[in-house]
This record gives C-alpha cells, structure tokens and sequence, in this order.
C-alpha cells in the first residue's frame, strides 16, 4: 500500500527522471528516504558525466552521502533498477523499494523479492510514458544503456 509521502517520492523520483532527460541523459531518477526524510536524490547521468555507472540509484545514494544503516529506507525509483544497482540494494539491505516503471524495462523484481525486498510496483503513468518516448526517439543510446 502506498502512503501520501509514497506518491510524493514517486513524483521527486519523477522529477529527477525529467532532469536528466531535459539535460540529455536517460530518464531515470531515484530518491532514497527514511521515514519521511529525504536523504538523497539523484538522477542517471551516464551521458553527463561519461561514467557508466552513473545510474539514477547510484546518485541518489551518492548523493545522501554514508549511511550507519540503509535497514529503515525506501528507495524509490522511475524504472526498475538494473542488476548492479539491484545487487546495491541487496549489499546496502535496504528493505523496501519502490518502481514507477516496471513495463519499459524490468527483470529484477524477482531477485530482489527472493532476498527479502518489498517490492512495489507503483504504476506511476507519467514515468512510463516519458520512458516509452525516449525510448521510441532514442533507440541506440537505450540499447547502449541496458547492454543491447
């Protein structure tokens, strides 16, 4: 079940998705939260920075810098998170993870539930919609970002 602080981090997750599309990147954006704090946001900026890992997760947890625990945080995220920022949440036990989009790209869901994530699969229109376009105007660059 989704609380009202739930759909305000899968519009900050949104919102960061938008940021990085509107700067040339891939829209994907990412917030992680503990309680109703935000601790870090972020977005993908592989094509910002020319680093590969630069992914949407990866720059939200950069971005709330360490952490003594990641046992009490969300993280929330506008597509499902790929293998290495999904083995991230394992190796960082945070337990509950958010997806806007599981439609455009998704696989992981799975792995994470088998390790004792709670995974919610959002829905969140806005977010697969922006993804279907780029995806649809920006086929090798997607292709180049999932390893196709």
């Amino acid at each position: 079940m989704l609380t009202d602080f739930d759909r305000k981090m899968i519009e900050l997750a949104f919102r960061q998705a938008k940021i990085s599309a509107d700067a040339g990147g891939l829209p994907i954006g990412s917030v992680l939260a503990r309680g109703e704090t935000v601790l870090g946001a972020g977005h993908n900026q592989r094509v910002q920075k020319n680093d590969p890992i630069a992914h949407g997760e990866m720059d939200a947890l950069r971005n709330a810098g360490r952490q003594k625990t990641y046992k009490d945080t969300t993280l929330y995220t506008s597509l499902s998170p790929c293998m290495m920022c999904s083995g991230t949440i394992v190796q960082f036990k945070i337990p509950r993870v958010v997806i806007n989009d599981t439609q455009s790209f998704g696989g992981n869901e799975d792995f994470l539930r088998e390790r004792g994530v709670d995974v919610i699969d959002a829905a969140h229109a806005p977010s697969i919609e922006q993804m279907k376009a780029f995806i649809a105007a920006n086929e090798a660059l997607w292709n180049e970002d999932i390893m196709e």
